[in-house]
């Protein structure tokens, strides 16, 4: 007998119920996943985590009380394994940098198509990150107008990786897919899933959204250039 594998298990945070509902209607036909629970608030979202462990949290960066930087902070701090996809919409994304900082794995915009925002979720939950198309420019960009940002020229260096790996963290750094990283350097993909594997181990970095963040807060990566 062949063993059905685990479905994700997601919990959905949104003050708005009728996204929440939507999106629950479009998982139910979706036997890879399972809604275990709705949030209206941050606060809401951190119990369900706490209470229910999923896989991956959906979250709205704008809640009442607790917003979804601050549940994320707390999510993501705590022992749990859940990783959290924000979804929200594109005149909100001013938070995009704060979201990422605070731990979150993936980003996506609530007008994307919803078979894609499905794909989403399943990308977080299977350990990988993403960040919506067009996304990681105004990501860089909110970055370079932050008072934190390093001045140019000054950038904070990256110790203790290979000049080919800094290679593949400037492509990383810019939202280049592995099969882009591969063709850009002209080495196999597995080469390139290779590199950015190690960069991960080397940097401590979670995921690939934390090796963009290195990316850009190091100089590596400038808004001219993202």
């Amino acid at each position: 007998m062949t063993d059905v594998p685990r479905p994700v298990r997601v919990v959905l945070a949104d003050d708005q119920p009728l996204v929440r509902s939507g999106l629950r209607v479009l998982m139910a036909d979706h036997p890879d996943l399972l809604v275990v629970g709705e949030a209206a608030t941050g606060t809401e979202a951190v119990r369900l985590v706490a209470e229910n462990g999923p896989d991956v949290v959906v979250m709205d960066i704008r809640m009442p009380g607790m917003d979804g930087i601050e549940a994320t902070r707390r999510i993501t701090a705590g022992p749990a394994t859940t990783r959290v996809l924000i979804l929200t919409t594109f005149d909100e994304d001013d938070h995009v940098y704060g979201a990422l900082r605070a731990g979150a794995s993936g980003f996506a915009v609530k007008d994307m198509a919803l078979e894609d925002i499905l794909a989403a979720v399943r990308v977080v939950a299977a350990g990988d990150a993403l960040i919506a198309p067009g996304v990681t420019r105004r990501l860089i960009a909110d970055f370079a107008a932050r008072p934190q940002a390093a001045p140019v020229g000054v950038p904070r260096p990256v110790e203790g990786i290979t000049e080919r790996e800094r290679e593949v963290l400037v492509l990383v750094g810019r939202g280049r897919s592995n099969t882009e990283i591969a063709g850009d350097l002209f080495i196999t993909v597995a080469t390139a899933k290779s590199h950015v594997s190690r960069l991960l181990t080397k940097l401590g970095a979670r995921d690939r959204v934390q090796l963009v963040i290195t990316a850009y807060e190091a100089g590596l990566v400038t808004p001219s250039h993202g």
